[in-house]
């Protein structure tokens, strides 16, 4: 009877046995695969078996990888919402700036083609800011007796009259508004000549015709024009509209309310107008005159006369 040992004490090829014949199957078959390709199929069997497992084992990292990409998202659109939003306001801005300017422009063109009309009397000027009194409805010009104003002076805009010239600087003017409780204007309307006077509103911002026959030939829609009376203003110039005409058979006179025509109340830009020549003297400044002049025919007459009476 044959004893054989146990299988635990049986040995078989050496360590360096087995490496040396394993490393050749490898080379064979590396080497057969690169030839001939034959475990291809054997190859994606094994990557198709494969691919679950692959899946489970790269799905933390992608996980990680898409809450790492979903919070760095968040914060790149927030932070290019925060840069549109500047962007916009910038825009905004500067679009403003450009309708600012090109209604400055627009409103230059009209006012050049006003100064055509007075070249030699017209000096353009910039509205810089309203005067201090919340009251008073007066603005402050950059021309002054530098560049030639004067005090009593016109002013217009591209569309009638703004107002007058009440004080002067060096390089500044204040312009009295015609919406001003203490502006009066001698005005006629144009659609019929009929005169008046339209004085100043005050807070209201409308012209009043004050001591109009409660009869008088006006009614809204006319326009007044200035009648150039008063030696100040140019015949001819826009001043308001009429928006009310109130009658009472109570009452002798109407009460007419009118808009101004001009920018009183808006606008940039206006045109000094200066007086083109001196007023005509009154009849009594120019008897005055005449009295003080020897050579003056009626005051010798007066004098004989006072000599026979003698």
């Amino acid at each position: 009877m044959e004893h054989s040992p146990p299988p635990f004490f049986k040995r078989g090829p050496a360590p360096l046995v087995r490496l040396a014949f394993f490393a050749s199957l490898s080379l064979a078959l590396l080497v057969l695969d690169a030839r001939f390709r034959y475990a291809e199929g054997l190859r994606q069997a094994l990557a198709l078996a494969a691919q679950p497992l692959q899946a489970l084992a790269v799905l933390p990292g992608s996980v990680v990888d898409r809450i790492a990409g979903y919070f760095s998202s968040q914060v790149q659109l927030r932070d290019e919402n925060a840069g549109l939003r500047r962007q916009l306001v910038d825009a905004s801005q500067s679009v403003q700036r450009l309708q600012a300017a090109l209604a400055d422009a627009e409103q230059l063109r009209r006012l050049a083609g006003v100064a055509e009309r007075y070249r030699n009397r017209g000096i353009p000027a910039e509205i810089l800011y309203d005067a201090r009194d919340p009251y008073a409805r007066k603005v402050i010009i950059g021309r002054g007796t530098q560049h030639g104003v004067r005090a009593g002076s016109a002013v217009v805009d591209e569309i009638g009259v703004v107002g007058q010239v009440t004080r002067t600087h060096a390089g500044a003017a204040e312009v009295t508004l015609l919406t001003d409780k203490d502006q009066a204007i001698p005005v006629q309307v144009q659609r019929n000549g009929l005169r008046a006077v339209a004085y100043g509103g005050g807070l209201s911002g409308l012209l009043e015709l004050r001591y109009m026959a409660a009869n008088a030939e006006i009614e809204a829609g006319d326009r007044l024009v200035t009648s150039g009376l008063d030696g100040l203003y140019p015949p001819g110039l826009r001043v308001a509209t009429v928006v009310r005409v109130e009658r009472d058979a109570a009452n002798s006179f109407a009460r007419i309310l009118c808009q101004p025509a001009a920018g009183v109340e808006r606008g940039r830009f206006v045109l000094v107008l200066n007086a083109e020549a001196p007023q005509t003297p009154y009849p009594e400044e120019a008897g005055a005159q005449r009295e003080r002049d020897p050579r003056g025919g009626k005051p010798r007459r007066a004098h004989r006369k006072a000599a026979d009476g003698a």
